[in-house]
């Protein structure tokens, strides 16, 4: 059967060899429709193909699978996040907390994240207004842990990275609620007291655990490469390289979730603000490992384009990671050609 361009699948195949109108050859007969091939089919001007009658019985797509291995994890997520509300709890109501529970909660959940491939997906489940704090130190965890496995870290640091991700905002217990969940831009002296959560997450991690490491990591994830941080201005080569980590993830999280004085901004557009601020703010090489892997993930996602219009991402461009290749229902739109054009949001 004949279809257009636009019309097409992935799955659907080829039942004739395809040339272009220069006679250049672009598809095999018998080739099964990618993404990607039906891209190059646009791409060498190619309106109509001859293509198999569709199957009605299709398996499910991987898309489904991951859904339910995503859907499986959410009870030890939210298992982890009761956990950190408890040890946030019992710091602000006896100035420490009992870390027995930590491990066992924390140990089995990355564990299991190494074999969950779409980490964007992932993260997406923590965009939640209520109880921001609890699930940004979740989400702080798993990416400072994914991060520190992309770097080359060994499954076992990659574990301290990630528990110490977990704590990382602990101290935000003594602030006082009013300035911590201000909606209004804070003033100068209420941002001081704001930044003060960095001593106190010091304190409380190294008086109930005993961990040196997670304790500089409270003290130190908002310090800054050009020494533009706080609280002590420090510059690269003073800061743990697990803070460096844990900043890079601290800030994609902050970026990405709704919280009562912002929005969320839109997440290929929070990994183009971390690669600008990787020269001379951020860690380098842990901005370019998140990138590296979570772009490919983004391909399949479903979107909101500014103009309205919804489709799916089919193909990254090479010149310009953070501005893909969209399939709407009529058309697709090459984010790199349209500046005007833009993700609005990426769904799941």
């Amino acid at each position: 059967m004949r279809m257009h361009v636009m019309e097409l699948r992935p799955g659907d195949r080829v039942t004739e060899d395809i040339f272009n109108s220069f006679g250049v050859f672009v598809l095999q007969r018998g080739a099964s429709l990618t993404d990607e091939a039906i891209v190059k089919l646009v791409q060498h001007g190619i309106d109509y193909v001859d293509v198999e009658p569709p199957i009605k019985d299709v398996p499910s797509s991987p898309n489904q699978s991951l859904s339910a291995s995503l859907l499986n994890l959410k009870p030890k997520f939210e298992g982890a996040i009761d956990v950190f509300e408890t040890l946030f709890l019992e710091s602000l109501a006896n100035g420490k907390f009992s870390d027995e529970g930590i491990d066992e909660t924390l140990k089995p959940l990355m564990d299991d994240l190494t074999a969950q491939k779409d980490v964007v997906s992932l993260l997406m489940m923590f965009n939640h207004q209520d109880e921001y704090t609890y699930n940004h130190s979740l989400q702080v965890g798993l990416l400072s842990f994914y991060i520190a496995v992309w770097m080359g870290y060994d499954q076992e640091e990659a574990y301290k990275i990630g528990k110490a991700g977990y704590l990382h905002d602990m101290g935000k217990c003594m602030i006082p609620p009013h300035i911590l969940n201000k909606p209004g831009k804070l003033t100068e002296e209420e941002f001081e007291f704001i930044k003060k959560h960095t001593h106190y997450g010091y304190e409380l991690i190294l008086n109930s655990t005993g961990d040196e490491t997670a304790a500089l990591v409270a003290r130190q994830h908002h310090e800054r490469d050009d020494g533009t941080g706080y609280p002590y201005g420090l510059y690269k080569e003073e800061i743990h390289p697990y803070a460096r980590i844990t900043a890079v993830a601290d800030t994609y999280s902050a970026m990405t979730s709704k919280r009562v004085y912002q929005s969320k901004k839109e997440q290929l557009t929070t990994l183009q603000e971390l690669y600008k601020l990787s020269f001379g703010q951020l860690s380098g090489e842990a901005v370019q490992a998140l990138i590296r892997h979570l772009i490919p993930n983004f391909i399949g996602k479903k979107v909101l384009l500014t103009t309205g219009e919804t489709g799916h991402i089919v193909m990254t461009n090479h010149s310009d990671f953070f501005r893909p290749l969209v399939k709407t229902e009529t058309r697709f739109a090459d984010l790199a050609k349209e500046p005007e054009t833009a993700i609005q949001e990426v769904f799941m």
